[in-house]
């Protein structure tokens, strides 16, 4: 078919000659990476006729025929016709895409089968820190999910501290305190001596330096923290410590019954919630150079001898005033039950001082029996009664001990409770007269402030000619009622405080005489008991018959033996005497 185009020899002959372009291509290789020159073929070749055509002769537009080649490796893939290959095989559709498994990343180290930390990687570039690479060369081989890294077990910490262990919120507010106080010894000269005694404390308080000391007190120094607790919290019911004796203070039995009770007062007052946590009891337990630092104490406190406590610390004036009368009936009630609770105690004291009076006149009275039978006995010529009548001297010593010793055993026990609840009873009246004067100190507080109203209207039916005067009464209205406000807020809290304190008192009152009375009972029990035991294991050698040398014992012969100070020497002197 004739091209319509080629009406003219002119557009024959250039089409011919462009025709022979592409043809010359066809001969290039078709891996040649030529990008440019490729395409410049690709785009149609204008008209390099020598001879331009004339302005009236038209102008001609020739199409020119152009093919696409598909490049190897191009990128963009096959764009124009595919080239014909050896075999035609039909494409396949696409895959869809896939997700990448990527390995977890993860810094253990490997296994023993990988490869070490050193491999760097196959490009020459730098090592991998998470060795993916050296994971996904062992585990492609592998069908199935890949299996995680081994974790090592957790090894002990090669440091070990030195801290002491935690304990619970509950034992850091309430520490525990265990303290005894003994070797009572005597120290100073005739004008100056006293009992020095060893305070020695146990405690899981953190507010101490160590978990356990010792220091060095005498009697001055817990009278001292008595008075001191007393005036730091008013309204608590501070243990006491026992009376004062001018006679006989250095007697054993008297210095062992302080002793004990001076312990069970320190053991109180750590036990205590609000005591244990004030910082003069811990200066008394803790001090090495206690005189030097109450010395100090008070110079810097002048106002610490006169147990003024908190009101004084208010700015509010410490006055008895008239007679107080109890408004409360639950605190008059409490009054009245402690008066009479008190005369109780006084009078089981005294039952109990002669009960105790009584045991040792038994026991003296024993002894002086026995020195008899044993006088008896030395005269007796036949063996059959000589020696039954020496095992009764013998067995009568015997009861005199246990006499003297139930009776100290009755004081420690017994007697030193009643004696300790006597005084707290006064502690705890000690207390009724703080909340009393905290009463006196509202009054006296509210008294004030009226007397500053008063001047305050005078001032303000002057009108505004004392302005300066009314401004400062205005001042001193308003720090009167400041200490009429904290004066009521004492008082009721030391109300609150004290209803608590008693309650305390009645628990703790149940549980010491009911352990007194217990411990009373069993001491008096294993005293009979032993009593019975020597009654009849006596009967037993009465009772055996035919064998006289039972009782007998040899003679002792003591030359110039110099006579004891005992009863029993002192009988035998008199049996001796009055047989000359």
């Amino acid at each position: 078919m004739e091209d319509p185009w080629a009406d003219s020899a002119i557009g024959g002959e250039s089409n011919n000659s462009s025709s022979t372009v592409p043809q010359s291509d066809d001969t290039a290789p078709a891996d040649s990476t030529a990008a440019p020159s490729t395409s410049s073929t690709l785009t149609p070749s204008t008209h390099t006729s020598s001879s331009r055509p004339s302005r009236l002769t038209p102008r001609r537009l020739v199409a020119q025929p152009t093919r696409l080649e598909a490049v190897e490796d191009d990128p963009l893939g096959p764009l124009g016709a595919s080239t014909p290959t050896a075999t035609d095989t039909p494409l396949a559709p696409p895959q869809p895409p896939l997700k990448e498994q990527l390995p977890l990343r993860t810094t253990l180290s490997g296994g023993p089968n990988q490869i070490g930390s050193g491999a760097r990687r196959p490009g020459g570039g730098p090592s991998d820190p998470h060795r993916i690479e050296e994971e996904e060369l062992y585990n492609d081989s592998s069908s199935g999910p890949r299996q995680p890294p081994p974790v090592p077990p957790a090894l002990p910490s090669p440091v070990r501290t030195s801290m002491q262990p935690s304990v619970s919120i509950e034992q850091a507010a309430n520490p525990t305190f265990h303290i005894s106080v003994g070797d009572p010894h005597k120290v100073g000269d005739l004008t100056s001596s006293h009992i020095v005694y060893s305070v020695r404390t146990k405690t899981t308080s953190k507010a101490y330096k160590q978990p356990e000391f010792e220091v060095k007190r005498r009697y001055r120094d817990f009278l001292w923290l008595y008075n001191t607790l007393h005036a730091n919290n008013p309204g608590v019911v501070v243990p006491p410590p026992p009376e004062k004796q001018a006679v006989g203070r250095f007697e054993s039995n008297f210095v062992e019954a302080r002793r004990a009770a001076l312990e069970k007062m320190l053991n109180k007052t750590a036990a205590h919630p609000t005591l244990q946590h004030d910082a003069d009891l811990k200066l008394f337990l803790e001090s090495e150079a206690f005189n030097i630092d109450v010395k100090h104490k008070e110079r810097k406190e002048p106002h610490l001898g006169e147990s003024k406590g908190v009101l004084s610390t208010f700015g509010i004036s410490v006055g008895s005033g008239n007679k107080f009368v109890e408004q409360d009936d639950w605190f008059h009630d409490r009054r009245v039950y402690l008066d009479a609770l008190e005369n109780q105690l006084k009078g089981l004291l005294k039952a109990m001082d002669s009960m105790v009076a009584q045991r040792k006149a038994m026991a003296e009275a024993a002894g002086e029996f026995s020195a008899s039978l044993h006088a008896l006995s030395t005269v007796e010529l036949s063996p059959t009664l000589s020696g039954p009548l020496d095992a009764l001297s013998e067995l009568q010593l015997t009861i005199r001990d246990v006499y003297d010793r139930q009776a100290q055993q009755d004081v420690l026990t017994f007697g030193i409770i009643i004696e300790e609840y006597i005084r707290l009873i006064g502690s705890v009246k000690q207390a009724f007269s703080q909340r009393q004067k905290a009463f006196y100190s509202w009054h006296s507080a509210e008294s004030e402030l009226q007397k500053r109203k008063a001047s305050q209207d005078k001032l303000l039916r002057q009108g505004k000619s004392q302005q300066d005067r009314l401004n400062q009464v205005n001042a001193e209205v308003a720090d009167a009622e400041r200490k009429v406000h904290q004066a009521r807020l004492l008082f009721e809290d030391m109300g609150r405080l004290m209803r608590a304190e008693l309650d305390r008192f009645e628990r703790e009152k149940v549980e010491d005489f009911k352990s007194g009375v217990e411990t009373f009972l069993e001491s008096a029990v294993e005293a009979q008991k032993e009593l019975i035991e020597k009654w009849e294991t006596f009967l037993m050698q009465l009772d055996t018959e035919d064998d006289e040398t039972v009782f007998y014992r040899p003679p002792v012969v003591q030359a110039n033996k110099p006579a004891g100070d005992t009863a029993v020497d002192r009988a035998r002197a008199r049996i001796d005497d009055d047989s000359d």
